[in-house]
């Protein structure tokens, strides 16, 4: 079961999100608040899975509040959703650590999904969302080249993994028990230098490792 956490400062956005998250087996609402001051305290108080994080808000805006909770509460996991996708926004929002970013047109469907593949430690991002990133990796100078190269197996999971794949996916995909693949992700981030998924498959092309 994954625990979602709704912070949005329109209740009535809030209401209809629960109703919508409510009704799915392997979800459940552990509670709402209205702005980032709330979300922090929440997070605190239920130890939700994933947070559902607006930004713009009064008292405390989102972008600080999924700072203050990725940092007090690593395991917890943030997806922006939020109407804007202006570069200022998209770029801080994943510098203070979410893990994914939508708009708030995000199907129901695509926002189900989105919550699970955070709580199984997965990036999401919209479309437009995503070409803002690659575009901004594509105009960094070009990097240095890897001071410990990725073994054969590694490399493998990392092609699967740039293709939004699963660990239980690449686990059946390569033959190996999901734990495994964990170990050859966690390895694959901590070679590449970076921090999720996403990145990973970003610094990959910019690498050559990957097509």
């Amino acid at each position: 079961m994954t625990r979602v956490l709704i912070v949005d400062d329109q209740a009535l956005f809030r209401e209809a999100l629960s109703v919508l998250l409510g009704v799915v087996d392997d979800l459940e609402v552990a509670g709402e608040a209205g702005n980032g001051d709330e979300a922090v305290a929440q997070v605190a108080a239920v130890r939700p899975d994933v947070v559902l994080m607006d930004l713009r808000m009064p008292v405390l805006d989102g972008i600080e509040a999924t700072r203050r909770i990725r940092t007090a509460h690593p395991g917890t996991q943030v997806i922006a959703l939020t109407t804007f996708d202006d570069d200022a926004d998209v770029f801080a929002a994943l510098r203070a650590g979410a893990v994914g970013y939508l708009l708030k047109d995000v199907s129901s469907e695509r926002l189900i999904e989105a919550v699970r593949a955070a709580h199984r430690g997965e990036s999401v991002l919209q479309p437009s969302v995503a070409a803002k990133v690659v575009a901004r990796f594509a105009q960094l100078p070009s990097p240095q080249p890897l001071i410990d190269p990725l073994s054969d197996r590694e490399t493998e999971v990392l092609r699967l993994l740039a293709k939004g794949r699963s660990n239980r996916e690449i686990a059946a995909a390569l033959f190996l028990a999901e734990g495994t693949v964990k170990n050859h992700v966690t390895n694959v981030l901590g070679k590449l230098g970076v921090r999720d998924r996403t990145q990973a498959a970003l610094r990959a092309r910019d690498l050559g490792l990957i097509a």
